[in-house]
Parts: C-alpha cells; sequence; structure tokens
C-alpha cells in the first residue's frame, strides 16, 4: 500500500489489523476512519486479484460500510444487504479478515452474506430485491418484540435492485405498516451491465438542494421538539415536505409519495457527510430512505472506467490492471454462453420474429451479440425475471418467437409466471437456461440444481438438455423451426469441449434420445452435458470387462419410453446421471415409468445432486462432493453391474 504522509512525517500505523469487530471500529476517532477506508480497499485489490471475486460493487461501498458499522451497533442493529455483491468489506470488518483469503472456496467463506457464516450476516443474500421485504420483517418483529434498547434495522440496496418487483412489494408494505426501517439506496447507476428503465433515469436525475436539506433538518428537528410530530400529524407534515420539496426542487418524490421519508441524494463517498447523516436519521420514527450516489470500483481506476467487466474480472494485475484470464483461440471450445449468443444471431438474421429478452444479463447470457447487430430485437428489462417471463408470453401472443435467457437459479424467481403466462396459453417461447447444474464458487444461491425438476412438473412444457455444443445449436434449431409450445434448454456455465462448434444446424424430433454406446451388463441414462463424465467413466469400466449401454436422453420431458422399453426388455439394471437435484429429475421420471409399467426385475440407481444445499467450491471439487464426478460414476458402475457380470 502507497505511503498515506509526506513530509518527511512516519506513515500511521495501520488500522485495519486491529479491527477484528465492529466494536473495534467503533472505538477509533472520526478523522481516523478515511485511513480505515483507504486500507480496507486496498486489502481488497491485494485480495481479489490473486482470490477472485466480485470487485467493484464492494469497492464502491467502502465508504458506506464503515459508516454503517461505525454508526449502527452491530450485530443487535441489523444490517440486511441485498444481494451481497457489495459486501466483502462488511466481512472483512466482522471478524473474516484473516480468511478473506479463502472467500467462496469448498470449506471457506460464502462469497454472499449468510448467516450460517457470522451474526453479523443477518440474511442470506444471493439474489436480488429481496432486503427491504427481508428487513421489513426484522423491524416490525422488533416491534412486536418490545426490543429495548430500540434495535435499528437498515436495508441496502442497490439502484438496479430496487427495480425489482418484490422491491417495490415491501417499499408499499413499509409506508403502511409501523416500523422504523431505514432503506439506504446505494446508487451507482449500474447493476452488471448498464441500468435500463425510466426508475434508473429518475433516480439518476433526483435534485434535493442544501437549502432544501438544511430547512427540512431544521423543521424537522424544531416539530419534534414542540411534539409536533405524531402518528395523528405525521400525514400533514409528509404533505408539507412533499410541497416544499416540489417547490424547490420542481419535481416529485415518488419515495416521499409513499409517505416515506427521502434523503439524499448525497455523496456516497463522502464519508464524514454519511456519518453525519446516519446519525442525524437514524432514532427517527418511521420508515426513511437514505439515497447514496456510488461510484462502482471506486478507488482502482480500471473498475472506475469499466465497471462491467470489473463487476467480477476475475484475477488481475494491481499494477497494469490487466487482466489475466485468457481470451479463447481459435483452437480452443468457447463459452456455452457464447455458442448460444452466436447461434441466437444467426437464427435471428434468417427470422425477422425471433427477439430476445434478458433481465439484466447482456453480456453474463451473451445475448449482447445479437444486441449489437440488432438492438430493436434485443429487450433488457433489468432484475425482473417474472416480467420478463409475461411480457415474452405477450410477444409470442402476437406471432413474435422469444428466446428468454436468464440463469437457471433466477428463473425459479418466475416459476408462477411459466405456467400461468406461458405454459397454460401453450406459448411459443424458448427459455435458454445459462449456468444449469453446479456453478462453482459463487455457491447455494446460484448453483442451477432445480430446473429439470421445478420445469418437468409444468404441462404443455418441453424440457431439453443438450451433451455438447452441437446438440445445443441443434436444439435452438429446432426451437425456431417447429412450434413445440414452450421449450426450456438448459446449458453449463463455462466452456464446452468442442472447438468446432459451428456445424450445420438440424431440427431434433422432439422426446427422442440417442443411443451413444452398445452394452450388455448395465445401461445408464444421462442427460447433457454430464454425458462426457458418463464416458470416461465407461472407458475405464470397460477396461475390466464391464459393458455398459449408454443413452443420452436429450429431452426430460417428452420422455423417450422407446428407450426405456427398449432397457426394459434387455432386463439391464439401470443407472441415471444428471446435474440437478436428483428428486424429481430424470431418475424420478424413470422410477416413475417402471412403476407404471410394473417392471420389478430391474435395479434403478438414480445419482445427482443431493437433497440439500451445495456449498461454494470449485466444480470439479462440488462434483466429487455430489457423486456426479466420473469416478463416483465409475463406482456406481461396478456396483449396478456385478449381479449381471457374476451371472456371465
Amino acid at each position: 500500500m502507497s505511503k498515506m504522509a509526506t513530509n518527511n512525517q512516519p506513515a500511521p500505523s495501520p488500522l485495519l489489523p486491529t479491527i477484528d469487530s465492529p466494536d473495534d471500529l467503533r472505538r477509533l476517532a472520526p478523522e481516523q476512519l478515511p485511513q480505515v477506508c483507504a486500507e480496507l480497499r486496498q486489502f481488497l485489490i491485494n485480495s481479489l486479484s490473486t482470490n477472485p471475486g466480485h470487485f467493484a460493487s464492494s469497492m464502491g461501498a467502502v465508504e458506506l460500510t464503515v459508516a454503517l458499522h461505525y454508526v449502527f451497533n452491530t450485530p443487535y442493529d441489523r444490517i440486511v444487504w441485498d444481494v451481497g455483491h457489495q459486501a466483502y468489506g462488511h466481512k472483512v470488518l466482522t471478524g473474516r479478515r484473516d480468511n478473506f483469503n479463502q472467500n467462496r472456496k469448498l470449506g471457506g467463506l460464502s462469497g454472499f452474506p449468510n448467516p450460517d457464516e457470522s451474526v453479523y450476516d443477518t440474511f442470506a443474500a444471493g439474489h436480488a430485491s429481496n432486503s427491504i421485504s427481508a428487513a421489513l420483517g426484522m423491524a416490525v418483529a422488533s416491534k412486536l418484540n418490545h426490543d429495548s434498547p430500540r434495535r435499528n434495522v437498515v436495508a441496502v440496496i442497490g439502484d438496479a435492485s430496487i427495480s425489482g418487483g418484490l422491491a417495490f412489494e415491501g417499499i408499499n408494505n413499509a409506508a403502511n405498516t409501523p416500523n422504523n426501517l431505514l432503506i439506504v439506496l446505494n446508487d451507482n447507476d449500474m447493476s452488471i451491465d448498464r441500468n435500463v428503465g425510466s426508475l434508473n433515469s429518475y433516480l439518476a436525475h433526483i435534485t434535493t438542494s442544501k437549502t432544501y436539506n438544511n430547512l427540512r433538518y431544521k423543521a424537522y428537528k424544531a416539530l419534534r421538539k414542540l411534539k409536533l410530530i405524531s402518528d395523528n400529524g405525521k400525514g400533514s407534515i409528509m404533505r408539507f415536505n412533499n410541497s416544499l420539496k416540489s417547490l424547490l426542487s420542481h419535481q416529485q418524490n415518488i419515495f416521499e409519495g409513499l409517505n416515506i421519508r427521502y434523503f439524499g441524494p448525497f455523496d456516497g463517498h463522502d464519508l464524514p457527510t454519511i456519518i453525519r447523516v446516519l446519525n442525524d436519521i437514524r432514532d427517527m420514527e418511521g420508515p426513511r430512505i437514505l439515497h447514496l450516489r456510488t461510484v462502482k470500483g471506486k478507488g482502482y481506476e480500471p473498475a472506475e472506467k469499466d465497471p462491467a467487466v470489473w463487476h467480477a474480472p476475475g484475477r488481475f494485475d494491481v499494477s497494469t490492471g490487466n487482466r489475466l484470464e485468457k481470451a479463447p483461440t481459435d483452437n480452443q471450445p468457447i463459452k456455452y454462453q457464447d455458442v448460444f449468443g452466436n447461434t441466437l444471431l444467426e437464427l435471428a438474421k434468417n427470422n425477422d420474429n425471433i427477439v430476445a429478452i434478458t433481465a439484466a444479463m447482456l453480456s453474463g447470457t451473451s445475448t449482447a451479440t445479437m444486441q449489437r447487430e440488432m438492438p430493436d430485437r434485443v429487450f433488457d428489462v433489468g432484475i425482473s425475471e417474472g416480467h420478463a417471463v409475461t411480457f415474452a408470453g405477450g410477444l409470442a401472443k402476437e406471432g413474435k418467437q422469444p428466446f428468454v435467457a436468464i440463469y437457471s437459479s433466477f428463473l425459479q424467481r418466475a416459476y408462477d409466471h411459466i405456467i400461468h403466462d406461458v405454459a397454460l396459453h401453450r406459448q411459443r417461447v424458448t427459455f435458454c437456461i445459462d449456468r444449469a447444474g453446479l456453478v462453482g464458487e459463487d455457491g447455494p444461491t446460484h448453483h442451477g440444481a432445480f430446473d429439470l425438476a421445478y420445469l418437468r412438473t409444468i404441462p404443455n412444457m418441453t424440457v431439453a438438455a443438450p451433451r455438447n455444443e452441437h446438440m445445443l445449436r441443434h436444439l435452438l434449431f429446432t426451437a425456431q423451426a417447429e412450434n413445440c409450445g414452450p421449450l426450456a434448454i438448459r446449458y453449463p456455465r463455462g466452456k464446452g469441449r468442442i472447438a468446432d462448434w459451428k456445424c450445420e444446424m438440424h431440427t431434433l424430433p422432439i422426446g427422442k434420445g440417442e443411443k451413444l454406446r452398445e452394452g450388455k451388463d448395465l445401461a445408464i441414462l444421462s442427460i447433457g452435458t454430464i454425458a462426457d463424465q458418463v464416458n470416461e467413466a465407461i472407458s475405464r469400466a470397460e477396461t475390466e470387462g464391464i459393458s455398459v449401454a449408454h443413452y443420452d436422453m436429450i429431452f426430460l420431458k417428452p420422455l423417450d419410453e422407446e428407450i426405456l422399453s427398449e432397457v426394459a426388455d434387455r432386463h439391464l439394471n439401470i443407472i441415471t446421471i444428471e446435474d440437478g437435484t436428483v428428486n424429481g429429475g430424470l431418475g424420478s421420471a424413470v422410477a416413475e415409468w417402471l412403476e407404471d409399467n410394473n417392471i420389478k426385475d430391474i435395479t434403478l440407481t438414480r445419482l445427482g445432486l443431493p437433497d440439500k444445499f451445495i456449498p461454494q467450491g470449485t466444480p470439479a471439487q462440488l462434483a466429487e462432493l455430489c457423486g456426479i464426478d466420473s469416478e463416483s460414476i465409475y463406482k456406481a458402475i461396478r456396483s449396478a453391474s456385478k449381479p449381471n457380470v457374476q451371472q456371465r
């Protein structure tokens, strides 16, 4: 870290190593806090350059994090972080500094707030927009419990997350329920990709003059001293505030229109001002919103210049800002998301009805590829997955062919919309489900564990998973060529295995699988890219004389019953393998078919993700942990084939 003192004065002693809890932070003098912020930023830069994580958001929230823990009596007072991308500084200040090099690693720290990890992590945060509702519940519970002294509850939400429907539901309830909730809006004018929508434009142009702030503070203090502010008079005071602000700023404020006091916007990097304002409004009665303007990536120039890239940049050189991730070459496989993005553009050039929809993940899903050439046919709806699905249903109703690209774990948020607004009407919507299966270091809130199971139960839904890049292209081609109603195509995070992924595309018969290997001792039924691990395990088993048939089911729904009948007629034991939850997916579908057809002489072994939430770790570590790596599959083959082998 660079020196903090000049003129031959010795640099001050480091402060961050002395802070093992917020109590230590609160013992410091206010004038020492800027040094804490500087050291915290440098700590994050050094740590995240070698152990990657979510970089820019936490850099932009350093002053806010220090101020919150300095003003509020955490953990007695509650801080509820939204999503958690901005909470790395919070982790460092709450006793996890020395373990932060284990962030996002198996057996280490979660990349997101996790109540099982620390008492300072008040609520799980991996998906956007839940902080206000959760914090409101805590604030109301504190009132009902008559907590003494008063327990303050703070929700910290970003400008992108506040556009989500759940956040608005929480705000609406907060305005009509007795509570003392403080909502801190961390507004950096960015989500992962640049924010879109009228709400973001509105937030970016709210103006509150110093004259207005001073007048309102003085009026509030005077009225409170005279005991003129009460529940009965609150409406009149709020209307007065609204009128005064409209007079000075020439615009209405959506939050005050909901009877929620609004303060700001303030510079979110002006630490003394943030602390002063938090102290001023900390003990106020009723819900409040504090609006802070911050810079995503603050304190590291490359991240400030390109915050979208630096949201999660991977490893980088601190001195140069050069990212160390190697770009794919022409003879290397590319990411599945890029196969999707390039293929979708290719199809859209020949089909004017194709449109693409994503929820704040243009780059994350590679819909940006189509957006660059066809911006009028690509729609980024912000963090609003439910709206994305229903919006797609409306487009499909009028003859368009929407391709909705959303991460598996985020699509869960739109389950009712899939059922009610797409499947019920058999709308021609294609769900392109990215990050299916185990995603690695982002952990339990981001694993795509449940899509096979939760989609399989929906009538009219077709569910498929490609085993490689060529099959993904064929499925996408089939989606635009064949009207099979709603179709879900799931594919994993990361790179594929085929360098020459640009194959000639053709339609696939709906509900038909493919035999990949002949075998006489055992049958393995797999779905998706886990076929690679199955192939490795079978090749190893063959060296021991075990003959294994392998079928790629391709479609979970409708299931290829001809394959099942062929296996049943040969009386082969079956292993099903999937990189989704073992409950309700491929294995369950096969078990139900066997039961429905009264087939009793076949042993079924189901491999998949166990009935628990899977922690963070590398994909290879987690596959081994869940028993779906090639070694575990090999052991299952040996176990399931022994009776048949012994009979030969």
